[in-house]
């Protein structure tokens, strides 16, 4: 990777279109029709049954003829290359990704390996991974492998919240999880290289700072709101600040601990059934302390963590009895060589990531006791 310091270009990436509303995905052909007549349909059983055949029916219907690529559930180069090889055989000459997040990563490493555009519809909205040029992949164990990057982003992101307010408000909670690392990563990053490859511009910060204040402010409402099945400004506005501004903002702006940390707790084998949101949401607030943020300031972000029953505690993640080895090794992780978490300007070691988890574990148990003394 280029030095930061001798990189002057500042860089802004996107995708080329980005559409969302109640039954977006009516109006898939009228845009997927622009980009091909052959398309390789990435999608998971459930998901087929609950959107895909009819996004085939609709699309064949346009005459746009789809090669149905069924994913098996895990964002691994072993599921990568067994889809480029059925693209090439197909014929196929674009990607549609209909899922969650690892269907959508499976899906730009195939688009990209290909050499073809991919479009993506998410149907939850539990990441910021549609929008991006980039993909985790994991190895078929489910541990984390590496970021792969791509030339280009998706040239079409469509996300249809009648689909999304479908899925358990569990995945819109880890999406907010996962956005709400945007900024606190992004503000520690001005100084270092994005995922373009330059510095990151005036509007990536703007675009962090917005999505932050989008979830303060409608996190809770939303989260009620999908609990409800009810798509309300709220909700609406909670998906667009997880999937498109926290997307922009990631990649444009930078990650840092956060990601890093989350990228260490695959190591845990209790936390595996964890979501990517729920293990980044511990890792912001590992960041926070990082930051030496003030107790008052982390307790906001505490607040609203818990209003949407995200995990603060190693007890709520799954793991009560974590041993100091695994710690160590979640530790030894996030400080590997390409992780993000060197974007910081401080002094980072596998010591100082061992001793912020501990410390994070305790400050969540501190919040915990306090908000429940004060509990009617």
């Amino acid at each position: 990777m280029p030095n930061p310091n001798k990189v002057q270009e500042k860089v802004f990436q996107s995708p080329s279109k980005y559409i969302q509303g109640p039954s977006a995905i009516k109006n898939a052909a009228r845009y997927l029709s622009k980009m091909g007549k052959s398309p390789l349909l990435i999608v998971d059983n459930f998901v087929y049954g609950l959107a895909g055949k009819a996004l085939i029916d609709a699309l064949e219907s346009h005459d746009i003829h789809v090669t149905h690529g069924k994913f098996g559930g895990e964002a691994s180069a072993e599921e990568v290359s067994g889809l480029t090889r059925l693209g090439k055989e197909s014929k196929v000459d674009f990607i549609i990704a209909l899922g969650g997040g690892k269907t959508i990563d499976t899906a730009k490493a195939t688009a990209d390996a290909l050499s073809i555009d991919v479009a993506v519809l998410p149907t939850m909205a539990s990441t910021d991974a549609p929008c991006s040029a980039l993909s985790v992949l994991y190895r078929p164990s489910g541990e984390f492998d590496r970021y792969a990057f791509f030339n280009k982003n998706p040239a079409l992101v469509m996300v249809d919240t009648s689909i999304v307010i479908k899925a358990p408000a569990r995945y819109l909670a880890a999406g907010i999880g996962d956005a709400l690392a945007t900024n606190v990563e992004a503000r520690r990053c001005m100084n270092s290289l994005n995922f373009g490859g330059g510095q990151p511009t005036n509007v990536s910060a703007a675009i962090c700072q917005k999505c932050e204040e989008i979830l303060f402010k409608y996190g809770k409402m939303a989260y009620e709101s999908n609990k409800a099945g009810a798509i309300t400004p709220a909700f609406e506005a909670v998906v667009e600040a997880n999937t498109l501004l926290s997307g922009l903002g990631f990649e444009s702006g930078g990650l840092a601990a956060a990601h890093a940390i989350h990228d260490g707790f695959t190591a845990i084998h209790e936390v595996h059934s964890l979501m990517h949101g729920e293990k980044v949401n511990f890792g912001t607030i590992c960041q926070l302390l990082l930051d030496n943020t003030p107790l008052e300031e982390v307790d906001r972000y505490l607040t609203l963590m818990r209003s949407v029953d995200l995990p603060i505690t190693f007890a709520q993640l799954g793991a009560p009895n974590v041993t100091e080895e695994q710690l160590r090794k979640v530790a030894e992780l996030a400080c590997r060589p390409e992780e993000t978490i060197w974007n910081l300007d401080i002094v980072i070691n596998e010591d100082v990531v061992y001793n912020v988890l501990k410390a994070a574990d305790a400050v969540g148990r501190d919040f915990m006791r306090r908000t429940e003394a004060k509990s009617p």
